[in-house]
């Protein structure tokens, strides 16, 4: 039995359109039918997780980059930042004069102090509902999930606690603090299933995908993939559109014709 885990975009999805690769979801079926396991694997938030495993009809899943597990349609858990660093970091960039929104939860509300987030950077494209509270006190905030700061690239060294926690920034003058250990999630999962971490098996294709690709098991690169990760797997396949998840599984014999 193998434990497979699936990043989302551009590895069901072809990177172009956006839409599920049908012959990756025809794949995935087989492999259940196979007797394996198959769940996905996401940086994603849980809320933004439970559509996309529906629409590909998987049940399991790690997602808010590798602290909420899911496993058959129940969530185990989901588990907010580190709060004392995650307040420290809070505080710098306060001071330094940056806006901030704050995820107190999983979901689309984020709490702000002021409106300096979006004077400085303006709406995310991500559907937000943005919460004014300007009494709010940021030591009094008990569960930190995403800290989103509006900070130009060319401004981070001023930030000295820049990499207390994982954070990720995709080309906009902002960023933002989130979990980033899918590998641990993959790992997580396994001790709840009482799997052997050896019999795992990832595919993914982008830059985020790098943290979990590990010696301890098998990584499969897409085609449309990153080069630096496709440097790191143990296999690359064809492009996600080209059947890449479908060709990977029956070279390895994980599936038949």
């Amino acid at each position: 039995m193998k434990y497979f885990f699936f990043d989302i975009d551009g590895t069901l999805t072809n990177i172009h359109t956006g839409q599920l690769v049908e012959s990756g979801l025809q794949t995935l079926r087989k492999l259940e039918e196979n007797g394996h396991f198959v769940a996905i694997a996401t940086g994603r938030a849980y809320y933004k997780t439970i559509k996309a495993a529906r629409d590909a009809g998987v049940h399991n899943f790690v997602a808010n980059g590798g602290a909420a597990l899911v496993i058959n349609d129940k969530l185990v858990k989901n588990s907010p930042l580190d709060r004392e660093k995650a307040l420290t970091i809070i505080h710098e960039v306060d001071d330094l004069g940056y806006g901030i929104l704050v995820a107190v939860n999983d979901s689309i509300d984020v709490v702000m102090r002021d409106h300096r987030f979006l004077e400085q950077f303006g709406e995310r494209r991500e559907p937000t509902n943005y919460i004014y509270r300007p009494d709010m006190e940021y030591d009094d905030l008990q569960d930190i999930y995403k800290i989103y700061i509006a900070m130009p690239p060319q401004d981070e060294h001023k930030l000295k606690n820049l990499d207390l926690l994982g954070h990720i920034r995709m080309g906009a003058d902002y960023f933002w603090y989130q979990h980033d250990a899918k590998d641990q999630g993959i790992r997580d999962m396994l001790e709840y299933l009482h799997g052997d971490i050896h019999d795992v098996v990832v595919f993914g294709d982008a830059e985020n995908d790098m943290v979990m690709f590990k010696k301890d098991w098998t990584s499969i690169a897409m085609g449309n993939g990153n080069e630096e990760l496709k440097a790191m797997a143990d296999y690359v396949t064809d492009a996600a559109e080209d059947d890449g998840i479908r060709n990977a599984c029956l070279h390895f014999g994980w599936i038949d014709e």
